[in-house]
């Protein structure tokens, strides 16, 4: 009789999981879905750009005029994290860019943990009358300057032609200014 009954528990669990997978199958099959859709979301970073300009006691930058090719995906400022400013992208070609800026005492280590342990490379690059340095990694590569106290690194997965784009594109305003640069 014990034999019979774990016959029939097992026989129930097998009829039960059936049933859940044709549940599912059917779910799947009506309920739409479109997998060509892209699953990253744009952000709106205006209101955080206002506050990190407020806050930082240094220019805090973003792009301004870039397409809208250019999608953005993040953003934060972390004031007690040496006013760390961060702004990701995807570019046209989906790769990735963002925009790194802190008072980071230490701007080499800034750069290199930001940018994927990237190292300087010695080269330059001129972007809107200003000198970069060129920085290349395993995985990022990166604009790289220091100024007004600040370090601002634009890296990511692009071509240096890309992120010399995303710099030539930025702009600081100050926190008076009328308006944040429109989203990207």
């Amino acid at each position: 009789m014990a034999g019979m009954r774990g016959k029939q528990t097992v026989r129930g669990m097998i009829q039960s999981l059936a049933v859940i997978l044709i549940a599912a199958g059917v779910m799947y099959l009506f309920i739409p879905h479109d997998e060509s859709k892209d699953p990253v979301k744009r952000v709106d970073y205006r209101v955080e750009l206002l506050t990190a300009q407020r806050a930082a006691p240094y220019p805090v930058v973003a792009p301004h005029g870039l397409s809208q090719d250019w999608k953005p995906t993040s953003v934060r400022y972390r004031g007690d994290q040496d006013n760390a400013w961060h702004l990701a992208f995807l570019d046209p070609d989906e790769q990735y860019v963002a925009i790194e800026q802190s008072t980071s005492a230490k701007a080499d280590e800034f750069a290199g943990r930001v940018s994927q342990d990237a190292k300087n490379t010695g080269k330059t690059q001129q972007v809107g009358g200003e000198t970069w340095q060129r920085w290349d990694g395993p995985k990022y590569r990166a604009l790289v300057r220091t100024d007004k106290g600040a370090t601002t690194v634009v890296t990511g997965t692009a071509s240096y032609e890309r992120l010399g784009e995303m710099a030539q594109a930025l702009r600081s305003q100050g926190p008076t200014a009328s308006a944040a640069p429109k989203q990207a």
